[in-house]
């Protein structure tokens, strides 16, 4: 478990403008984003009709998906405030998601994972908007995607819903509807013969909830680590992308780097642990990636274009599992 920090860019550290941005690094960005790798972006927390800076966050997205030719984008959960949607007609589908992510680049597949407040109304819903929208692509719950980074290299995604997992969830069932009618072991059994199967070089595991965080407001969600950690561990899963801290977090533990990247829209103060790697709070914000044969190339990037924080993430590491980190 190891990863190398990247050098920030100097003009990204100086910032100046958004059009000399695009001009200076993410243009000699593009020229190390060669036809072998796979370069996405993944958000999270997004959904407030355009507010609490998601627009911002949707034209930076914009413009380094051009940069990096993004081929698709990763939606941790939480895609609609308050309250998720009650339909695949709400309105919140033009207000909240439409008519933001307009984007020439931001016109690619978006992988996406429900979150808490999605299931206030009709998580049902976004599933069922896969088959209203060419680029929403929620075809179950729970489902996984394999796309090559090389002739001989190929990485599978694993998309979860994390929310059945959590007792406190499962107990109120008023406010998150349908909770009940999803098994999280039925999910997990789903998991572990996913990964027994996957013959990918990178496993990614997506999910709402963090399985670690240093963050003030929510934490660790031990449930779900108890369920899910041991199947990540044994199978080699590299990276673990999820949202639900309105921050921007790298941390290692377990053998596994864990990303946050749930800064879409409203943000909230954040914290350092032992594990911590880079945490960022009150910055709205998202992630991006470029997957390789051999590493991960992974950058937070915030409302006004500025890289926050770089790092490599090597495919074959010392990855010994620490229980306590």
């Amino acid at each position: 478990m190891c990863s190398s920090r990247l050098r920030p860019s100097a003009t990204l550290t100086r910032w100046i403008s958004p059009g000399f941005l695009l001009a200076s690094f993410w243009l000699a960005l593009l020229a190390n984003v060669t036809r072998a790798a796979l370069p996405f972006l993944a958000v999270g927390d997004w959904g407030r009709e355009g507010g609490f800076n998601q627009r911002e966050v949707a034209e930076q997205m914009n413009r380094v998906a051009v940069a990096i030719d993004a081929q698709f984008v990763i939606s941790l959960g939480d895609n609609f405030y308050p309250d998720g949607v009650a339909d695949t007609e709400s309105l919140q589908w033009q207000t909240s998601f439409e008519r933001i992510y307009t984007g020439r680049a931001l016109q690619v597949p978006w992988y996406v994972v429900l979150g808490n407040h999605d299931y206030h109304l009709n998580a049902q819903a976004q599933v069922d908007y896969t088959l209203v929208s060419p680029r929403w692509k929620m075809p179950a719950r729970s489902y996984s995607l394999t796309r090559r980074i090389d002739d001989e290299t190929t990485v599978e995604f694993f998309f979860l819903d994390s929310n059945p997992y959590l007792t406190g969830y499962r107990a109120n069932p008023a406010k998150y509807r349908g909770i009940l009618d999803e098994d999280p072991a039925r999910q997990t059994a789903w998991l572990a013969a996913a990964l027994a199967r996957s013959t990918a070089a990178w496993k990614i595991v997506c999910a709402h909830h963090p399985l670690v965080s240093a963050s003030s407001t929510h934490g660790d969600t031990p449930e779900l680590a108890a369920a899910i950690l041991p199947l990540l561990q044994r199978h080699g899963v590299q990276l673990y992308l999820n949202g639900h801290e309105h921050d921007l977090q790298h941390l290692q533990a377990h053998g596994i780097d864990f990303f946050c990247s749930g800064a879409g829209s409203q943000t909230r103060p954040t914290r350092s642990d032992s594990r911590t790697r880079f945490s960022l709070g009150e910055t709205p914000g998202f992630l991006t990636a470029v997957l390789r044969r051999d590493q991960a190339e992974l950058r937070f990037v915030d409302a006004t274009g500025r890289e926050r924080y770089a790092t490599v993430v090597p495919r074959q590491a010392n990855r010994s599992v620490n229980l306590h980190p």
